[in-house]
């Protein structure tokens, strides 16, 4: 999936379960600095990064990337 795409699913499903990047970043273990980059879609996501936000997000990997 393009980074872009990708990024703009991360993005609505973090402010449809009414989360900031920080506490995202927080819940993720995920810099807040490199959240911000990859929800822009300026950083490809690895898989363990996409789980570890799916987690959070409460959601599958597969809704994530809108399979």
């Amino acid at each position: 999936m393009e980074n872009v795409q990708l990024a703009s699913r991360i993005r609505a499903f973090r402010k449809l379960k009414g989360l900031t990047q920080q506490e995202l970043a927080a819940g993720t273990g995920i810099s807040l600095a490199i959240l911000g980059t990859i929800e822009r879609g300026n950083r490809k996501v690895s898989e363990q990064e996409l789980e570890r936000i799916a987690n959070v997000l409460n959601i599958s990997v597969e809704e994530m990337q809108g399979k």
